[in-house]
């Protein structure tokens, strides 16, 4: 054959394959950097060999060694069968036995959030009321007078369940105004400074979903509940740019360090908290990080479901994937509070609280017409059509709210039609009979936070009644049923982020003091939360395409364990990050 006719030829192909308009210049590039597997020697950047590598993929779960080029993976089987893709420039790792699985992917947190907290006031640990009394006066001693005493992470079950209140610590704060959230941030403590400075009296009402904690009396005990914050929060010091940036950067250090190489983050919104926050952290602090090269880990981001509006646009400009490490992933709303804060929205009351079944903090039609404009929107972008659509995410807690979720979910089908759609519910915690079936059925993702149940277990007896809360509270093996997807995180900053430990915590399920799990029957397999924090993790949020197992032509997004035994892992024990690579590259330590 003429040879010109082939380069022709070849030459023509390239060019039609290039004009394809599927993704944007970041996809390309990755599929270039793929293209070796034409030639008939590929040859590999990194070569990592001697261990056990779970790859999350079905085809090949097991493998010792694999092979990587321009941060992709590139082959993974035994070290023999890569050896001929070792050239003069190839670098190659002993694991030592290892054993290595896909980064994880902790599809809840709250990152700039969770930098802040790492440089305030951190009443995680407290476990007695002369302990959180001492941590605040010790931080009052510390600052100037006037100045605010921010802070969180408290939980009153770990003290016996009483909830603190001002008094607690106006006489150690006479000069500074304090606000400091439970760990689950549906809830804050102020300080009488803090609630004269906000404007906050016995005459001030309660918004619509959210409440003002009062005493018998009527009198304020400084404790607000979900969009109760909203009247206290504007007289807090907005945070400066210099302060998120900064949080930023911490925060991605930190979570690298746990094995953490992608991150769904649901941002600075919650009840009562502007919602303009989210896209200023967007536009001030990602794509600042992105453009000056301080972006060290992969991050999906969601909007309140409000400006769904302001999601369309950007996708439609610039694309969902922004850059190797920016993806846009939709949008949320939420349905209810937290079981912590007595507000998760339940079918019958709380048994200590006979007048409370908790708050739901949206009307039903409101929130089935946000979510339906939301939904349908996604059929509007025109930028990726490989991705038409952006996603909704909803917070529910409770088990009304989750039927009332699940309702909202099956109804914008029916309006919308049927579709790819991967409707989210974040947390999940609590089912009411059939619910989770009725998750798999209608392919919603139940995006839950295994350590939640740690705190949970010993308040929601108490809250629900004994049999409520065995029967239907993180009911993990139900909700993955016969064709059900989990998809783990944390909830950074409300726990720590930790997925071994969320891992550990999945498959033993035995919270403090117990000797038994809480709800043997849903305990998982390690492979099944392995998953949960990989490959299932990456398809809920619509980036298994890259990520979320070391498949070949997969991101190369991988954590060596200081463990060689599967089997230990495989029975609960505990192991530890040795090492974080991001893209082929060693990013911790």
């Amino acid at each position: 054959m003429n040879l010109s006719i082939v380069i022709s030829a070849s030459a023509a192909l390239l060019l039609s394959i290039l004009s394809l308009r599927l993704l944007d210049a970041y996809y390309w590039s990755s599929i270039r950097s793929l293209l070796p597997f034409t030639r008939s020697s590929p040859v590999a950047d990194l070569i990592v060999w001697n261990g056990t590598i779970y790859t999350s993929d079905a085809s090949l779960l097991f493998a010792d060694s694999m092979a990587i080029r321009s941060g992709r993976v590139l082959r993974v089987g035994s070290y023999s069968s890569l050896k001929e893709l070792v050239h003069s420039g190839t670098k190659q790792l002993d694991l030592g036995g290892k054993v290595v699985v896909s980064g994880f992917i902790d599809s809840h947190v709250h990152m700039i959030f969770g930098g802040l907290q790492m440089g305030r006031v951190e009443l995680r640990a407290v476990n007695r009321k002369e302990e959180f009394v001492r941590t605040i006066e010790e931080a009052a001693r510390n600052s100037k007078s006037g100045s605010w005493i921010l802070g969180g992470g408290w939980n009153n079950d770990l003290w016996g369940g009483e909830l603190p209140v001002a008094s607690w610590i106006d006489e150690v704060t006479p000069a500074n105004p304090v606000w400091v959230t439970r760990m689950d941030g549906h809830m804050g403590l102020a300080n009488s400074v803090a609630l004269e400075v906000a404007g906050v009296s016995k005459l001030s009402k309660d918004p619509k979903g959210g409440t003002i904690a009062r005493t018998a009396d009527g009198e304020l005990t400084g404790l607000l509940i979900d969009s109760a914050m909203k009247l206290f929060l504007g007289s807090i010091p907005e945070v400066s740019l210099n302060e998120r940036r900064e949080a930023l950067v911490r925060a991605s250090k930190y979570v690298l360090t746990k094995g953490v190489t992608t991150v769904v983050d649901f941002g600075r919104y919650y009840p009562g908290a502007p919602v303009e926050f989210s896209w200023q952290d967007f536009s001030d602090v990602y794509q600042w990080a992105d453009s000056s090269g301080r972006m060290i880990m992969r991050v999906c981001l969601f909007f309140p479901m409000e400006t769904w509006q302001l999601l369309l646009d950007q996708i439609n400009k610039f694309g969902r994937v922004l850059s190797q490490w920016i993806y846009l992933g939709g949008v949320k709303a939420f349905a209810d509070g937290s079981l912590g804060s007595s507000s998760a929205l339940f079918h019958e009351p709380y048994v200590n609280e006979p007048h409370n079944r908790g708050l739901q903090l949206i009307e039903h039609e409101r929130l089935l017409n946000m979510t339906v404009a939301s939904d349908k929107s996604g059929l509007q972008v025109i930028a990726q059509p490989l991705f038409c659509c952006f996603q909704v995410a909803i917070h529910a807690i409770g088990d009304k709210a989750n039927d009332l979720v699940l309702d909202v979910y099956q109804s914008v089908t029916s309006i919308n039609g049927v579709r790819d759609r991967r409707f989210r519910i974040e947390h999940a915690q609590h089912l009411a009979m059939g619910a989770a079936a009725r998750f798999s059925q209608h392919g919603i993702i139940a995006s839950v936070q295994p350590d939640h149940l740690l705190d949970d277990a010993d308040s929601a007896s108490k809250k629900l009644g004994k049999e409520r809360a065995d029967l239907g509270s993180y009911l993990f093996q139900s909700l993955l049923g016969s064709n059900g997807s989990l998809a783990f995180g944390s909830d950074w900053p409300v726990v720590d982020i930790d997925p071994l430990h969320s891992i550990r915590t999945a498959i033993k399920r035995i919270p403090p003091g117990w000797e038994d799990p809480w709800g043997r029957t849903e305990c998982l397999t390690l492979k099944e939360a392995l998953n949960a924090y990989t490959i299932s993790a990456a398809q809920a949020c619509f980036l298994d395409n890259d990520l979320g197992s070391l498949a070949p032509g997969k991101l190369a997004d991988f954590v060596i364990l200081s463990t060689d035994s599967w089997d230990q892992l495989a029975a609960g024990g505990s192991a530890s990050v040795v090492a974080t690579y991001v893209g082929g590259v060693r990013s911790f330590p």
